[in-house]
């Protein structure tokens, strides 16, 4: 789904659409796949459920599992959109995703800790 880009990016498509959901997702096996393919270390136990964090043109997001996205696709909310040229979803888009590096840096930015993260809690970030 993602290839090697850069030393801080996969690139990937997927089709973006729009959520009413106030955090940008997708479907949750493969945001646990992602997770374990891109940010584990192979090293202990590790989490699978921290965001990832994708970025679309400009903009960077954190991006949470959820069964109901249907696969292949990223649902980001209108708040995301609104700074895209994103015409007519869902549409297929290419779309950046951070190597474990790079998104701790950015989540970090975001105010993220690892050690005390609820999902629920987590408000995401816009940068």
């Amino acid at each position: 789904m993602f290839e090697v880009f850069s030393r801080s990016y996969y690139l990937g498509r997927l089709y973006v659409t729009p959520t009413d959901h106030p955090r940008a997702l997708i479907h949750d096996e493969q945001h646990e796949r992602l997770n374990e393919e891109v940010y584990t270390s192979g090293e202990g136990v590790e989490r699978l459920d921290a965001p990832l964090v994708m970025k679309l043109e400009s903009q960077h997001f954190p991006v949470h599992g959820d069964s109901s996205v249907p696969a292949n696709t990223l649902a980001l909310p209108e708040s995301v959109l609104e700074n895209t040229d994103v015409r007519s979803p869902p549409s297929l888009r290419e779309v950046l995703l951070a190597r474990r590096e790079q998104a701790e840096r950015l989540l970090s930015f975001a105010g993220w800790d690892p050690t005390d993260f609820d999902p629920d809690e987590y408000p995401g970030a816009g940068t």
